[in-house]
C-alpha cells in the first residue's frame, strides 16, 4: 500500500476548510479545535466511568463474521464503570461503536457543542467509539457514505484511510461495508494479498482533543495505539452517486444480505469470503 500521511493543520476556519478539503474530498486532521468544549478537559475514562458507570454497554471484538449474529450484534455487555476498569488494567479486544450519547448520557450533550464546518451536522446521531490497547475495526466505510469528523479523547489511535476509488483493491466482500477481514492492515501480508500494492490511501494519529475529517464514503482502518474513545459527527453525503448508494445500501443491500445469511447460513459469508479474492484478483489479472 502507498500511504500518504494525512494533513493536519493547527486549526482551520470554514472558508478553508470547504475549499480545501470539503470540496475536494480529501482527509485533514485538526489539531486545535475543541478547546473551548468542556469536553476538551473533561472528557478522559474515569469521567466517563463516573458519568456512565451503571449503564450497561454493548461490547464488540474482532471475531470474524458469523451468519447467526444479527446486524450489529454485540458479543459480549458489562456495566460502563467495569469495562473502563478493564481497558485501564489490560490490553482487550473488546471495543464500544455506535453508542448513541443522546439516548444513553443526554447530559454529556452539555460539553459539546455542534461546530460550524459549512456542513449541516446531523445533531441527533454523536456517536462514541471505545476500544483498548491494539484492539481495532475492520477496514470499512459507514452504510450512509456521510461526511464524518471524529474528535478523539484520551490516548492515541491510528487510522487508515482509503477513498472509493481504491475498491478494486482492497478485497471488498460483495453485498457488505467491509474487507476480508483477515487482512492485517497494519502489516499486510502481501504475498497473500497482493492487490493491495495498488492501493493508494492516507495514514495519521489522532491524540486528545484533535479532529479527523474523513470525506464521503472514506474506508477507514482504527486501531488503538492505547485505551481511548472517540465521537463521531456527520453530515449527509452530498454527492449525487453517494447518496444513491446510501440509500441501496439502507433500504437493499442491508436487507438482501440478511435475508442471504437467514436462508444459506455459514455458506454465504464463506461463499462472498471467496468472492473477494476471486473478483479482485480477476478485475486485476492475478493468478
Amino acid at each position: 500500500m502507498k500511504l500518504a500521511t494525512i494533513d493536519r493543520v493547527k486549526t482551520i476556519s470554514k472558508e478553508d476548510f470547504k475549499k480545501n478539503y470539503f470540496k475536494p474530498q480529501r482527509p485533514v486532521i485538526i489539531e486545535e479545535f475543541i478547546e473551548d468544549w468542556p469536553a476538551y478537559s473533561k472528557w478522559n475514562l474515569d469521567y466517563m466511568a463516573k458519568i456512565a458507570g451503571d449503564i450497561e454497554v454493548p461490547l464488540y471484538d474482532d471475531r470474524p463474521v458469523d451468519y447467526k449474529d444479527g446486524f450489529n450484534e454485540p458479543h459480549a455487555k458489562m456495566k460502563m464503570s467495569e469495562y473502563v476498569d478493564l481497558l485501564k488494567r489490560e490490553p482487550t479486544r473488546y471495543r464500544i461503536f455506535l453508542w448513541n450519547i443522546l439516548k444513553e448520557v443526554p447530559e454529556l450533550q452539555k460539553d459539546f457543542s455542534f461546530p460550524d464546518f459549512g456542513l449541516r451536522l446531523m445533531k441527533g446521531l454523536p456517536m462514541l467509539f471505545f476500544g483498548g490497547e491494539d484492539s481495532y475495526t475492520f477496514m470499512h466505510y459507514d452504510i450512509d457514505l456521510a461526511n464524518i469528523f471524529h474528535f478523539h479523547f484520551h490516548g492515541k489511535k491510528q487510522v487508515i484511510l482509503f477513498d472509493q476509488k481504491q475498491n478494486d483493491y482492497l478485497y471488498k466482500i460483495p453485498h457488505s461495508l467491509i474487507t476480508r477481514e483477515d487482512i492485517n492492515f497494519a502489516d499486510p501480508d502481501y504475498e497473500k494479498w497482493p492487490a493491495l500494492k495498488k492501493a493508494n490511501g492516507y495514514i495519521g494519529e489522532l491524540e486528545h482533543g484533535q479532529v479527523l475529517y474523513m470525506p464521503e464514503g472514506y474506508w477507514h482502518y482504527m486501531r488503538y495505539l492505547t485505551p481511548g474513545f472517540s465521537m463521531s459527527l456527520r453530515a449527509i453525503a452530498r454527492n449525487p452517486k453517494n447518496l444513491s448508494k446510501a440509500i441501496y445500501n439502507i433500504f437493499v443491500m442491508r436487507h438482501f444480505d440478511n435475508m442471504m445469511r437467514r436462508m444459506k447460513g455459514q455458506a454465504w459469508i464463506d461463499n462472498k469470503n471467496e468472492k473477494a479474492i476471486v473478483n479482485t484478483h480477476r478485475r486485476l489479472g492475478i493468478s
